[in-house]
């Protein structure tokens, strides 16, 4: 049966992340383009806004061939957070709305940011589709990007932040607030494959998707109390507090995997 554990553990991971992967996979020539819309949206229904040569709304699959000319490391995932804005080529609409996502892709002179819109049907029914929304980049920036960790440096900052959190989140008895997050970390150990990388990526950059791809759900799990909100302001500054650091490694750990040569 399904827990929310469970779903913490196992819900697909970042979109941009997925657009990236698939969409580097597919330039290096690794999977072919028939495949690559269908593996970011999964159930989902995608589109695209304001792609070049593009007048309206058009299906994600119908806007890839914009990207066709790019090369893989022309592609790259951008996890932007206030403070820290790494990745991110200089000031500008696509900066300023990646940071209110916390998420986005740079893509050649193109950035692309995807926004959840929720509809409801005549029968009362809800339900999401994803709109990314294309932004020209601004003419020679620079892409603030130089002091990005490789994967095996993020591998390690992960590793330590993990360790480091879990010990202070012991002594704030989580589990009191948040007992669904236990069994979210055990998957930690075993993740499947609903956070697995497409054909081309080496062990190590696999390995640090799937740990960061959980681990994302688990800290957005973490960073809401629990119903009925069982702590009060000063647990939830300690809890943020100590959330922090693992929260910036885990980006990084995200953005260096899929932005693996």
């Amino acid at each position: 049966m399904s827990t929310p554990a469970t779903g913490a553990a196992t819900l697909a991971p970042r979109r941009s992340s997925r657009f990236v992967a698939w969409v580097r996979a597919w330039r290096a020539g690794l999977v072919p383009y028939d495949e690559v819309a269908d593996a970011i949206a999964g159930d989902e229904e995608h589109l695209v806004a304001d792609a070049p040569g593009t007048w309206t709304d058009v299906p994600l699959g119908a806007a890839l061939p914009t990207l066709a000319k790019l090369s893989p490391d022309e592609i790259r995932l951008v996890l932007p957070a206030p403070g820290d804005p790494r990745g991110l080529p200089g000031p500008g609409d696509f900066a300023g709305a990646a940071l209110v996502t916390g998420e986005a892709v740079v893509a050649g002179g193109l950035g692309l940011i995807p926004q959840v819109r929720l509809h409801t049907s005549g029968s009362g029914d809800c339900f999401e589709t994803v709109l990314w929304r294309v932004y020209p980049l601004p003419a020679n920036a620079p892409a603030a990007s130089l002091s990005l960790p490789g994967a095996a440096e993020a591998e390690a900052e992960l590793a330590a932040a993990l360790a480091e959190t879990t010990a202070v989140l012991t002594r704030l008895d989580v589990a009191q607030w948040r007992p669904e997050l236990a069994g979210a970390l055990a998957a930690l150990r075993r993740p499947d494959g609903t956070t697995d990388l497409p054909p081309g990526f080496d062990p190590r950059a696999r390995r640090l998707f799937a740990r960061a791809a959980v681990l994302d759900r688990v800290l957005a799990l973490a960073g809401h109390a629990a119903p009925g909100g069982a702590i009060n302001n000063y647990e939830a500054q300690q809890r943020d507090a100590a959330l922090r650091p693992l929260t910036a490694a885990c980006r990084q750990a995200l953005v260096a995997a899929c932005n693996a040569p």
